[in-house]
């Protein structure tokens, strides 16, 4: 089964929000006009609490975007971000949802950050996504959304560890930094993955 996995097109990830993915906005309509080519489509959405250990504004003394170990892990500092109910962590109004079956939030664990819409960053708790998609016998799986060089990485990432045939979708994406995309988008194709551009899709 052709599935589609939208990852985190919500407010705060696009120009205006608090997390603003460069160009983000750009992807949606992409988005939109492929969807009907796919068999099951899927949306992840990051969903934290208010309080939550990612945010730098949390950190005594800290600043956004500085790096640290939290719980052996490590942490990017964020601006507060896609915290529960706000309009920040809602979909993009232009996003089409209408035929999105099912959606996966993630981040809700205030201790731990979530960039994989499959898993927490300490893969210590799933989510449900490859259970559901695995019952749903969807294996052949493609990925676009926010960010190129987080959440849609790492939910690739975890897809191809699990077993599943993953594909990016790359002009439906963007990262918060492209120079390091180029790099992980060899990770990609070295553990598997493919990457396609939409006009593959609606042609």
């Amino acid at each position: 089964m052709k599935t589609l996995i939208i990852i985190d097109v919500q407010n705060d990830f696009i120009p205006g929000g608090s997390l603003a993915v460069p160009k983000g906005d750009e992807i949606i309509d992409l988005i939109n006009a492929f969807q009907e080519k796919f068999d099951l489509i899927i949306a992840t959405q990051d969903w934290h609490p208010a309080g939550h250990s990612s945010f730098a504004a949390n950190h005594l003394g800290k600043e956004e975007f500085e790096t640290i170990q939290l719980h052996n892990q490590e942490q990017v500092l964020w601006p507060i971000h896609c915290v529960q109910n706000s309009h920040g962590a809602a979909f993009s109004s232009s996003l089409q949802t209408s035929k999105i079956e099912a959606v996966f939030r993630k981040g809700m664990n205030p201790e731990i950050d979530s960039y994989s819409g499959f898993f927490d960053n300490a893969h210590a708790k799933s989510t449900g996504l490859a259970g559901y998609l695995k019952e749903k016998n969807a294996e052949d799986l493609y990925f676009c959304g926010l960010a190129a060089d987080y959440c849609v990485y790492f939910s690739i990432m975890d897809a191809l560890n699990i077993g599943f045939s993953a594909t990016l979708i790359e002009d439906a994406t963007r990262a918060i930094d492209p120079s390091k995309f180029k790099d992980l988008k060899e990770n990609i194709l070295q553990k598997g993955g493919k990457i396609v551009e939409s006009k593959n899709l609606l042609y």
